[in-house]
């Protein structure tokens, strides 16, 4: 490789870039791959069957040998989701900060991939070589603590990657974003920003975590029966804010939902979580207590049909019921397409009689944001003055609308690159240009199986849960191609086969007609006996029911 093709800088996002989730961003100089985060996102309506979507690393795999580690920003799903999937391919060293690795290394367990993973501590104060790179970190608020933003330090500039951010001015751990390190790095000049664009259509400021404390407090000293709170489990300042109201009104908490349990272990257990002693109870000591000396810490803020919060509301939860009186306070905004399950959880909470606190018009009180809103990502833009901006972590309308706020804080519009996820910006004698696409999308976790759904997979499924599904089974004479015995029709999600047995009937005259007239015709290979069933079978269905079900014709030969 020629000198002019090495020295410069590539960035890309493998994922989070016309999206929200799986975030994923590269830096590569020379020879030197390092990657920021490495999330999941949950599956869309469409992907039936499919439990979690991490990005496509084939690019990382391919170039294994330059990939010098995986900094994480904090420990959010999005950014340490896809660790467990990733690194069975990719083992490189993991960098994070203490809470981070904490839950990493939890995730790391349950994948038995702990002994093999190097993780390594870091802190806003660290410093990391990285081949060609060195690497330094930053302080921010977000909802989760411990949250940090990268610089790294490139031959070409540095590369600063701000994580997901807020500015609060009154964060309840006292861990303040740091300012005088920002504006530092703005004086040494930075050569590339790129910015969470979460909040980018917001406008105004996120308000301050501290608030929502407060309001938690009058929730709980109103409500004349239980509380039950549903959040983000990774959200642990409103874990702790919660801990807080409840010993303020004196009532006991019990946690439920698995990844919640989880999350308030470690971070208890790494002194980020405060719990009073004895106030923690277990679930089956709930119905115990007096109603007004209960509350329930729960996972299901976004309505998930397995949630704890979910499983209360529809009355099948094993260890804890909603009683009419009870007060559910749901403290998250939806994920956007999660809205019809929070809806529909809400509904099911009111019919059982319980007063539920959510929504934009309720929930202003009792949640606040861990992103930015247009005047703190001008604040970000301004104290970087980046020589280039890319837009990063939100969906496009969100990417757009961050770049209009950074050409209002005089950023020239040729110097911004919104970017999809593959697209590289290259960065060459201080200038950038787009350069050439890298391998990228989507990769599938359904169950154990990683990867092994595809498309067609999924086309399939969905095709099985539209119009359903007929397998047709004939026995054929190996002799003379006579039909032995069938064809036998079977239905699944078409139709009901006792309504329908002269539709069937019917159906089973075409197989063997057709069948008949391509044995008189020398026809006998399987495949087109196949087809010309299925063609057949398919026309005579859709002329009657104006459905395409599945046609799966099984032919065997004795």
């Amino acid at each position: 490789m020629s000198k002019k093709n090495i020295d410069k800088v590539s960035i890309f996002a493998l994922g989070g870039v016309g999206e929200i989730g799986k975030n994923m961003y590269v830096v590569q100089y020379a020879n030197d791959i390092v990657v920021i985060d490495s999330g999941l996102k949950f599956p869309e309506e469409d992907m039936l069957g499919i439990d979690i979507v991490i990005p496509d690393i084939t690019y990382l795999t391919e170039n294994r040998d330059k990939v010098r580690g995986i900094l994480i920003t904090h420990g959010h799903e999005d950014h340490i989701g896809g660790l467990p999937y990733i690194l069975r391919t990719l083992n490189v060293p993991v960098y994070g900060t203490k809470l981070t690795l904490g839950l990493i290394e939890g995730k790391l367990k349950e994948a038995n991939l702990l002994g093999e993973t190097k993780r390594i501590l870091i802190n806003s104060d660290s410093e990391v070589q990285l081949g060609s790179m060195k690497a330094t970190f930053f302080k921010t608020n977000h909802s989760i603590p411990d949250s940090v933003g990268v610089c790294l330090d490139t031959p070409e500039g540095l590369v600063v990657h701000t994580g997901d951010f807020k500015f609060d001015q009154t964060p309840v751990n006292d861990q303040y974003a740091d300012l005088h390190k920002m504006a530092h790095l703005g004086s040494r000049g930075v050569l590339a920003l790129l910015s969470d664009s979460t909040n980018a259509e917001r406008p105004g400021y996120t308000g301050s975590e501290r608030t929502v404390g407060v309001e938690l407090e009058e929730v709980f000293r109103k409500a004349k029966q239980r509380v039950v709170v549903a959040t983000f489990a990774s959200n642990v300042h409103r874990i702790q804010q919660v801990i807080n109201a409840a010993e303020a009104t004196r009532r006991k908490m019990t946690v439920i939902g698995r990844s919640m349990v989880n999350v308030v272990n470690i971070a208890s257990e790494l002194g980020y979580l405060h719990i009073p002693d004895g106030m923690l109870i277990e679930p089956e000591e709930v119905n115990k207590l007096a109603a007004d000396r209960v509350v329930i810490l729960s996972t299901g803020s976004q309505g998930e049909p397995m949630s704890a919060l979910t499983r209360m509301a529809r009355a099948n939860h094993r260890k804890v019921d909603i009683l009419p009186g009870d007060t559910v306070v749901i403290a998250a905004t939806p994920i956007p397409g999660n809205e019809r399950y929070v809806g529909r959880t809400v509904d099911e909470l009111f019919r059982i009689g319980a007063n539920v606190i959510y929504g934009p018009g309720s929930v202003s009180g009792v949640h606040v944001s861990g992103h930015g809103s247009q005047e703190e990502l001008k604040l970000m833009l301004n104290m970087m003055k980046p020589k280039y901006f890319i837009p990063i972590h939100g969906e496009y309308r969100m990417l757009r609308q961050h770049a209009l706020l950074a050409e209002s804080v005089g950023i020239d519009r040729e110097d911004i690159f919104i970017v999809d996820i593959g697209d590289t910006v290259e960065i060459q004698g201080g200038i950038a240009r787009r350069g050439p696409r890298v391998p990228c999308g989507n990769v599938l976790i359904d169950g154990l199986g990683v990867g092994d759904v595809g498309n067609i997979v999924l086309r399939d499924r969905k095709l099985l849960s539209q119009d359903g599904i007929l397998v047709v089974v004939v026995t054929l004479s190996k002799q003379d191609g006579t039909i032995m015995s069938g064809p036998d029709i079977i239905s699944r999600g078409f139709v009901y086969v006792r309504e329908s047995e002269g539709l069937l009937d019917e159906a089973n005259r075409i197989v063997s007609s057709t069948l008949n007239r391509l044995m008189t015709e020398n026809v006998n290979e399987w495949a087109s006996l196949k087809t010309h069933v299925k063609d057949a079978l398919g026309r005579f269905l859709y002329e009657q029911t104006r459905r395409r079900p599945m046609i799966l014709p099984i032919i065997m030969e004795v």
